[in-house]
Formats: C-alpha cells, structure tokens, sequence
C-alpha cells in the first residue's frame, strides 16, 4: 500500500498546486515512483488527446508523468456537470467509483501517492465530493495549505477544520505558504501557540516570492487572447513591473525598472522608436521586457519597421485603452505552466531550503 498524502488548501490561491509541485520534487529524491491524482478537476485542459484538469496536465508534463495520465484526473466538471449531477443524470456514486478505481490502479504503481484538492474545502460538496469526502474515500490523512499571517489563517483554518472533522478525516498538519522571509520565525512560533490545541503540526512552507506570481510575456498574450510578436524567445521572461508609457519620453526612459511591461499607446512613435532602440542595447535589455501597444490608430509605417527590427517583444491591443489593459494585466493571478522553467527551477531550489520534507514524511 502507498503512503499518501491529500493537499487541502483553506482557499484559492494559497499555493496548493506550488506545494504539490515542491513535495514531489523532494518525494522524488527519497521514493522511487510517486504518483499524483487531482480526483475532482475542475478546469479542463485537454492534453496528449485526454480531457483532464490543468493542474494533473502540469504535473504530468513537469513530472514525465505520461503513463499515468488517464489515472492522474479521473473526474473533470464541465459546464453542466452540476446541473446533471443535480437533475440525477450522474450519481455521487458514479464519481466516487471512478476517483476511488483511479486512485487503486495508481496505487499499485506507487510508493507514495500525492492527491491534490480542488479550490477550498467545500469545492464539490454540490455534488456530494467535497475535499474532504474525497479524503475519506481514499483514506488520505490531510496537509492543509495556508497563506502566510496569523489572525485570517487561524480563522480558515479553524473553520475548514470543521468539514474535515465532519467527514471523519485526520488533518495531521498546517503548512504556511507565502511567509515573509524576515517574519518567518516570528510567524510560525505565533501560528503554532495559536492552534496548539488542535492535534496537528503547523510547518513552515516556501517563503514569499514575489517572482511566483508575476505573469510571464506568454501569460499576457493568453491573457489578452493576442499574438506575441518579436523575439518569442523572450515568451517565458517574468515581468517584475507594469509601466504605463504617458510621461515625456525622456522621463519614461529614466524611471524603467527591471524587467518592466510597458504599455505605450500607438500613436506614441518617439517612444517607441526609443524603447525599440534601447532594447537592442545589453544594459537596457534586462529593464524592457516587452510592449502592449493599445490605441486604434495606426503605428505609423517606420515606427512598424523599426519594432519588427529591433526584435523586442510586443502585444498589439487596438481594442484595450491603457486603463483597460492595466488593470486586466494588475489583476490577473499568474498560474504556472510547465513553460514557466524559471518558475518551476525556483520552486525546486525553494522547496530544497524552506521545506522540511523529512518531517512532513514522519507525519503521513
């Protein structure tokens, strides 16, 4: 039998999937197969011709997890699964027998087997397959993902406690993502006294990293649903900065910060003839990333080939304004994709420092 371990989170964008990324990594060095299943998918992707969840797709391709792909997401929600499952078309029953099968045949491979959860706790329990029933029926003991603080997490904690004590399953321990490096220490000691009457160990995760949540050139063409133009080969570069292109030219060109987006409007042709020309120079490479040109009227015909020229990466945006596009691009939240290789390399060298893994071992 496999030694498990069921990821929970006590809300959305907590670093559950991180987490599911750095535990294999360390799994990998001490196991000799693991596995991963995300039960309950409830964002479809489709991948080597299989409908899966996105996040049982990343891990496969990180993970060269291809053998087990049509094992790893054994149910995905589409648009009208809820509607079937509470007309009666499709029975609570139907999915537990496919996530409980799934997870057998993954066993049998397996020495250690990392079953990731959907959203919060409660994601599913429209259809009778909450977190925490999931848990049950594979008998899976729970390490709860937190975001970093004290008094907000203690309250999700305590209160995602309560389902999965409903269900009769064992939360062996709180992991606090997204810690503030220097508050650390301070963090956890208080975090620990706080929940020291519950029967669980409260460990400290990957430290707050300001890179993991920043988009990359790729994620803004997807995001915007528009071609990258330029060099693609910058497409997985990190943007540490959004810079809106409305000051003089010489006053936008002295107040670049690394790794910047900026969002110039077309009918701005000095600047972008010099931020096109300042890329090509290596000392003002490593500040622009990229362009999103917003505006319906044309780039004149030189500014065009002066762009295409110099090879810096670009997004043309006739539809967006600047304010649109600005807060399209502040207000998304950057999921990684198996492109993201920097992401990805990072979160192995953090899940390496920060993360004890020998503990969580000892625990589940």
């Amino acid at each position: 039998m496999a030694k498990n371990i069921f990821i929970a989170a006590t809300g959305q964008n907590c670093g559950k999937t991180t987490t599911c990324i750095a535990l294999m990594h360390l799994a990998l060095q001490k196991y000799g197969r693991v596995g991963f299943i995300k039960p309950f998918g409830p964002k479809p992707a489709k991948y080597h011709g299989i409908v899966m969840d996105k996040d049982a797709a990343l891990m496969a391709q990180v993970f060269d997890l291809e053998k087990d792909l049509r094992l790893m997401s054994p149910v995905v929600v589409h648009g009208d699964t809820t509607r079937r499952v509470v007309d009666g078309e499709i029975l609570p029953a139907f999915i537990h027998e496919q996530i409980v099968h799934a997870y057998a045949e993954l066993e049998k491979r397996c020495e250690f087997i990392i079953i990731e959860g959907s959203g919060h706790p409660g994601v599913g329990s429209v259809m009778k397959t909450s977190n925490a029933r999931i848990a049950r029926l594979l008998n899976a003991p729970v390490l709860m993902v937190t975001g970093g603080g004290l008094g907000n997490v203690v309250d999700q904690v305590c209160m995602a406690l309560a389902l999965f004590q409903k269900e009769g399953v064992d939360v062996r321990a709180v992991l606090a993502n997204k810690l503030i490096p220097e508050k650390r220490v301070r963090t956890l000691y208080y975090l620990r006294r706080a929940l020291e009457e519950e029967v669980m160990t409260v460990i400290g995760g990957i430290d707050y990293q300001p890179i993991l949540a920043n988009p990359t050139l790729r994620r803004i063409s997807k995001l915007l649903e528009l071609p990258l133009h330029g060099n693609k080969r910058e497409a997985s570069r990190i943007l540490h900065n959004v810079q809106i292109g409305a000051a003089s030219t010489q006053r936008v060109t002295e107040i670049l910060q690394e790794h910047s987006l900026l969002i110039v409007t077309s009918s701005r042709d000095e600047l972008l003839v010099t931020l096109a020309n300042l890329y090509r120079i290596p000392s003002y490479r490593s500040r622009i990333a990229g362009l999103v040109i917003p505006g319906t009227a044309q780039v004149s015909t030189i500014t065009q080939m002066i762009l295409d020229r110099s090879g810096i990466p670009y997004i043309r945006a006739e539809e967006h304004t600047t304010a649109s596009l600005y807060r399209i691009i502040s207000e998304d939240v950057s999921k990684i994709t198996a492109a993201d290789t920097e992401k990805l390399n990072l979160i192995r060298r953090l899940a390496e420092n920060d993360i004890d893994f020998e503990l969580i071992d000892s625990l589940f």
